[in-house]
């Protein structure tokens, strides 16, 4: 992956800290036991110059017409080994790639409710494959730096922007610990279905403060369940069959932690139930979805028996 264009975008800014994520150095210490095979099969892609690139509701690079049968039939046998793809829909050359999760639908419920993109910088943590950033793009960011851990999907991020290298938009694998501190650096910084996952919601939030300069924005989504203020579902081993969701807020508690951590002008913009058209298993990600972490007899309970899940957008200003 070519990331000469990043490290000339933060060299002499204040993400330059960033700098030795950048380097090849730092990915070939990566001992993920797949890593070292997606970035083989990364090198293999053929080199299709799309004749077009849409960011809207489903993201599209190329069109069958930018290569031949053969070739393109190659490339769809190559997207089929960085399956589970979660995120999307995407549509590479004519390829249609049913993402388990129609993320069009959540960016939709948010996206105009939120504070304009437009020119803005955007830091998306958690960003999977990227899909959100391209739509962010699409809405007119400067630039989008995504962070996420999961190495499958960086891998799937830099398989799409091997045919959009010239999107100002960018993928580490880092974890929000490793940002450095009180950056006050970010526009827009997105927490998208990752503060459940944290074991501390309360110092996940002050991390995604300190990355706004003042007068910036905060989006936040998480799942949340029914309660009061103060009311958080910790759940015993798993919930909705994952083990590592570790507080699931009540909607009120949620903009409590927000508050307590310093942000103003807190505002509920989403609250949606998730149906089975929204997220689902698919050819592309084949593998258990929301139909299997939910009571056969009772989709309102998890196969826990806990409340299933409910999903709530939430923003904020840092002061």
């Amino acid at each position: 992956m070519n990331l000469k264009p990043l490290q000339k975008l933060i060299d002499g800014s204040p993400l330059e800290p960033l700098l030795p994520f950048t380097n090849d150095e730092f990915l070939q210490q990566i001992r993920h036991g797949d890593f070292p095979k997606w970035r083989k099969l990364l090198s293999q892609l053929p080199q299709i110059q799309p004749s077009s690139v849409d960011f809207s509701s489903k993201v599209r690079i190329g069109s069958a017409n930018d290569s031949d049968p053969q070739t393109l039939a190659q490339l769809r046998k190559q997207l089929l080994e960085f399956i589970p793809w979660r995120k999307g829909p995407f549509e590479l050359f004519g390829i249609d790639m049913e993402t388990e999760w129609q993320s069009n639908l959540k960016w939709d419920r948010l996206v105009k409710k939120i504070s304009p993109l437009e020119s803005r910088r955007v830091l998306d943590v958690g960003s999977g494959n990227g899909y959100y950033g391209f739509r962010m793009l699409e809405e007119g960011a400067e630039m989008v730096l995504g962070i996420d851990p999961h190495l499958a999907y960086i891998a799937q991020f830099w398989l799409l922007k091997h045919f959009a290298a010239e999107s100002p938009v960018f993928l580490l694998p880092l974890t929000l610990e490793q940002v450095p501190p009180s950056l006050n650096y970010f526009d827009t910084v997105f927490s998208m279905g990752v503060i459940y996952h944290r074991r501390s919601p309360i110092d996940h939030i002050l991390q995604l403060k300190s990355c706004l300069r003042p007068g910036g924005e905060l989006v936040i989504e998480s799942i949340c369940v029914d309660g009061e203020a103060g009311y958080s579902l910790t759940p015993e081993k798993k919930y909705a069959r994952m083990g590592n969701v570790w507080f699931v807020p009540s909607i009120p508690t949620l903009v409590q932690w927000l508050s307590r951590c310093g942000m103003e002008q807190i505002s509920v913009i989403d609250e949606s139930t998730t149906t089975l058209d929204e997220q689902r298993k698919t050819e592309w990600m084949p593998f258990d979805s929301l139909e299997d972490a939910l009571d056969v007899n009772d989709s309102h309970l998890t196969i826990e028996g806990l409340p299933a899940p409910k999903r709530v957008v939430v923003k904020a200003i840092r002061p």
